[in-house]
């Protein structure tokens, strides 16, 4: 994605420019509240360069709005946290519409459960367990804020937000939760993966379609506009 707004940014100021995001997604995964910054090469209006940007942008990709901001300020280093969500289609039978955009889960799925299990992931913590093998981070600490299970009709949300994550950190504990809804884990299995930092213990990594970063936070000095909400989002 990266790579597709620069050019379409570059489109708009007839030079190069560079983006910084607020955190990086897998492929698969959807960023509907991603948060962007780069130094204008030119000087364009705020509506020139959503306008012009999404002129040359995909279908699939959006510019929402643009300010000019404060000279320190960073889309992923001045970030305070950072929230996820994760769309689960519990049915028998897998759904036709919304492909690529939900992760699907045939047996049934207790939600109660899986919120009850994740409350032992709330604070600042070791998320070892819960780390790919390919993390680049210095530490494996992060400090989960919320984390919430509910369901709607046949749809199991996970919402998460934390001060930073690490690389399939959410979708691993989505993973876990899902062994643990489905009866496949016995309860309490999440608080002693925790406690064990031991990545090969979980379970596996939950696909990335069902994944949504939903909305980045910043200190109120930046006076930024809020995402606006989704409606295929459930609670946006």
């Amino acid at each position: 994605m990266q790579d597709t707004l620069e050019s379409a940014l570059s489109a708009v100021a007839s030079a190069a420019v560079r983006v910084h995001c607020a955190g990086r997604t897998d492929s698969g995964v959807h960023g509907f509240g991603q948060v962007i910054h780069f130094e204008a090469p030119v000087q364009r209006s705020p509506k020139s360069w959503v306008l012009g940007g999404n002129a040359n942008l995909p279908e699939d990709v959006r510019l929402h709005w643009a300010q000019p901001v404060a000279g320190d300020f960073h889309a992923r280093f001045s970030a305070l946290s950072r929230r996820y969500r994760y769309l689960i289609a519990n049915t028998p039978v897998r759904p036709a519409l919304m492909a690529g955009q939900l992760t699907w889960q045939r047996y049934p799925l207790d939600h109660e459960l899986m919120h009850a299990e994740a409350q032992s992931l709330l604070g600042e913590r070791d998320f070892s367990a819960f780390r790919a093998a390919g993390c680049q981070s210095r530490t494996p600490m992060r400090n989960v804020q919320a984390i919430s299970v509910s369901r709607r009709g046949d749809l199991v949300v996970v919402d998460i937000r934390a001060n930073a994550f690490l690389h399939h950190m959410v979708r691993n504990i989505v993973g876990s939760l899902l062994a643990v809804g489905s009866a496949r884990a016995a309860p309490g299995w999440l608080a002693q993966l925790l406690a064990g930092r031991d990545r090969t213990r979980a379970a596996d990594t939950a696909p990335a379609a069902g994944l949504y970063l939903v909305e980045v936070e910043y200190p109120a000095r930046y006076k930024l506009p809020r995402a606006p909400a989704e409606p295929l989002l459930p609670g946006a």
